[in-house]
C-alpha cells in the first residue's frame, strides 16, 4: 500500500522515502553511537578505578585499609556504571548492525525498549553519582557538627582515585541522559510519521 510516496508495511512504522529525513536519520544514528562508546568506555573506566581503588594507613600501630566497599555509594556507583557499560554495548552493535545494513524501518516495540532502558539507565547512573558526589563532599570536608573528621586528608590517594571514577561516571551520567532524549526523540518521531500517513490518505 502506497500514499503519496509512503511505503507502508504491515507491523512496522511507514518509511518517508526522502532523502532529508534518510540523512537525518542516519546522523541521528551516528550521534547514538558515538555516545554509546563513550559510555561502554568511561563506564568501565569508572568502574574499574573505583573498584580496584585502596590504600593502607597505619592509624595507631593499627592497619587500616580503604576500598570502596566501605561506602555504600561507591559499591552502587560501580554497579551502575558496569550496568550501564554492558547495556551500551549492546546498543552500540545494535546501531552498528543498523547502519551497516542500511535499513530505516524501525518498528514501535522495539523504540519503546530502547527507550525504556535508555530511561532507566540515565536515572540509574544519574543517582549513583548523585550518591557518590555527596559521600565524597563529607568524606573531602568532613562534618564538624556530627564531628566527622575529613577522610582525604588520611586517604589522599584513594581519594584522588575516587574522585578521577566519579568524574568519569559524571561524563557517562551526562551522555546517558542526552541518549534518553535522542531515543525519546526518535520514538515519538515514529508517531508523528504515522499522523501524517494517516492525513495523506484522506
Amino acid at each position: 500500500m502506497s500514499y503519496l510516496g509512503v511505503g507502508v508495511s504491515p507491523g512496522t512504522v511507514p518509511v518517508y522515502h526522502s532523502t532529508n529525513l534518510k540523512a537525518l536519520d542516519r546522523r541521528v544514528r551516528i550521534v547514538e553511537l558515538v555516545l554509546r562508546c563513550v559510555i561502554l568506555g568511561l563506564g568501565l573506566l569508572a568502574a574499574v578505578l573505583v573498584a580496584t581503588d585502596t590504600q593502607v594507613k597505619e592509624i595507631f600501630s593499627i592497619q587500616k585499609k580503604a576500598k570502596f566497599t566501605d561506602m555504600e555509594a561507591l559499591v552502587f556507583l560501580v554497579i551502575a556504571n558496569a550496568l550501564v557499560a554492558g547495556y551500551s554495548s549492546i546498543q552500540a552493535l545494535r546501531c552498528v548492525l543498523s547502519m551497516v545494513r542500511g535499513s530505516v524501518l524501525f518498528s514501535k516495540p522495539l523504540a519503546w525498549v530502547i527507550f525504556s532502558g535508555d530511561q532507566v539507565m540515565a536515572y540509574m547512573t544519574v543517582a549513583a553519582v548523585a550518591a557518590a558526589a555527596q559521600s565524597a563532599a563529607i568524606a573531602k570536608l568532613g562534618q564538624p557538627e556530627l564531628q566527622w573528621i575529613k577522610i582525604c586528608n588520611i586517604y589522599g590517594k584513594f581519594c584522588n582515585q575516587v574522585g578521577e571514577g566519579i568524574a568519569s561516571a559524571l561524563v557517562v551520567s551526562i551522555s546517558m541522559v542526552v541518549l534518553s532524549c535522542i531515543s525519546a526523540f526518535s520514538l515519538f518521531r515514529l508517531y508523528g510519521g504515522t499522523n501524517k500517513t494517516k492525513s495523506a490518505g484522506w
